[in-house]
């Protein structure tokens, strides 16, 4: 899901996370419509077509019947990066989404309570196309 494939960690970068993943029978997609760095910031890139492409590629990821999909980044807490947003959103569509913290501690997507403003957008995502 990142938008640029890189990192300043060796192991992120797009070719040796996806030939180590490859290794493991794990499948790299990239969807870059729901990376991050966005002009404006990340909440209003949400209200555009492009996210709602991005988003709806997940879903038929984890509708393909190819098994479990995982969205990752290098930031250990997904409440320090975009994937806080992508997590909102498809638990706004009905989705279940898992945390996976490190081996010992998981836990399940809850939205906060949202202002009028972030219930509307959370609205507007929420209509499956």
């Amino acid at each position: 899901m990142r938008r640029f494939p890189t990192s300043r960690y060796s192991h992120f970068r797009q070719e040796s996370l996806k030939e180590s993943l490859n290794r493991c029978g794990i499948e790299y997609t990239q969807i870059i419509e729901l990376g991050g760095y966005r002009k404006g910031g990340y909440k209003q890139y949400m209200t555009s077509e492009e996210f709602k492409r991005g988003l709806l590629q997940l879903e038929q990821l984890c509708t393909s019947g190819k098994g479990k999909v995982a969205i990752m980044c290098a930031e250990r807490l997904f409440f320090r990066c975009h994937r806080r947003f992508i997590a909102d959103a498809l638990t706004a569509r009905g989705h279940t989404v898992i945390h996976i913290i490190d081996e010992r501690r998981s836990y399940e997507h809850r939205r906060k309570e949202q202002d009028g403003k972030q219930k509307r957008l959370y609205e507007s995502i929420k209509a499956k196309d």
